[in-house]
């Protein structure tokens, strides 16, 4: 994903520092080792708390999700 450690990376929620990479479909919950791009996501602490591996939320971190990854081509 050619991050490099000391890289400052943005919560795709909030704009915090992600802390966390949140799978949006959750390997522990059907979706398999789905490690690519499109599956994952950086967030912060609290996001990850708020948002991650909750299902009301999975449709809506897919295109917050979807709309970062096109901002940033």
């Amino acid at each position: 994903m050619n991050y490099h450690p000391t890289d400052w990376i943005a919560c795709e929620m909030c704009g915090n520092t992600a802390v966390d990479i949140h799978h949006i479909e959750a390997r522990g919950m059907g979706g398999g080792n789905k490690d690519t791009i499109d599956n994952l996501m950086g967030l912060c602490r609290s996001c990850h708390i708020e948002y991650g591996d909750k299902k009301q939320h999975k449709a809506m971190l897919k295109v917050v999700h979807k709309v970062k990854m096109t901002e940033r081509q």
